[in-house]
């Protein structure tokens, strides 16, 4: 069905993929555009950015490259008022941002746990903190922000699984405060989908991921792209402070 996003104003973080292929916020950002909303794709790296735009405007959706470091509150101001600027407005955040840590409880320094928390979490503050006075604007609006299934389940990355934990407790508390005013806050939390930012643990880590999960498939930036579509969709407008597992069914053989 198209047309989901007609005349929204949509903002994706980490909207550019890291090498060849679609990441969680590419395919967030083109079904977005396939939908019809115009479209600010934030990215740390503009040319990831530009990337994204290229593909959207091959399919004649509209969408613009924006560069911002989304731990820094400035950039995250600047964003929303790009797209104030542009298209009069915002309607959808759909807050992509994230890095991974494989380190364990032992081996995580205190930089490391900094930068992790910095770049999955504070982000998360920071462009909602942002967004919030556009969304008043029109009247209400739409905030996605994503986790992970390392919130859900025991595991060994300690930082990662902690600020992945901390993304949900995020939304859970604003999307109280925030829907007197007409905007609504979930998440998404991801599982083992096979994306460019996983792309260097190999074929053998791709084929034991794919297996691990009941339905026995490979997931990809598309899948958690459509859930990204859902939630930020009139279809959804009577869900907020829920977290949409999209996983093949992986935690439950694991809780």
């Amino acid at each position: 069905m198209a047309g989901r996003l007609k005349d929204k104003v949509a903002i994706v973080t980490g909207a550019g993929s890291r090498g060849p292929g679609i990441g969680n916020g590419k395919a967030a950002a083109i079904l977005f555009a396939r939908e019809g909303a115009k479209v600010l794709c934030v990215d740390a790296d503009v040319a990831r950015a530009a990337e994204t735009v290229g593909q959207i405007e091959k399919e004649n959706g509209a969408a613009e490259a924006f560069a911002a470091d989304v731990t820094r509150a400035a950039d995250c101001k600047a964003m929303v008022e790009r797209v104030a600027t542009r298209w009069g407005g915002l309607d959808i955040l759909h807050n992509n941002v994230g890095v991974e840590s494989r380190f364990d409880l032992m081996e995580t320094t205190e930089q490391e746990w900094d930068r992790v928390m910095a770049i999955d979490l504070k982000s998360m503050l920071l462009t909602t903190q942002a967004a919030v006075p556009a969304m008043e604007e029109r009247g209400g609006g739409a905030i996605t922000c994503v986790s992970s299934i390392a919130a859900l389940v025991g595991h060994g990355r300690t930082a990662y699984a902690a600020a992945k934990a901390g993304v949900i407790g995020f939304v859970t508390s604003v999307a109280v405060q925030l829907g007197p005013k007409g905007i609504r806050v979930n998440g998404i939390a991801p599982g083992q989908v096979w994306t460019p930012m996983v792309e260097r643990l190999g074929a053998e880590a791709r084929e034991r991921r794919k297996r691990a999960a009941p339905l026995g498939t490979e997931g990809n930036g598309w899948d958690v792209g459509w859930g990204a579509v859902y939630l930020a969709s009139d279809e959804a407008r009577w869900v907020s402070g829920h977290v949409l597992v999209i996983d093949a069914g992986l935690t439950l053989t694991t809780r």
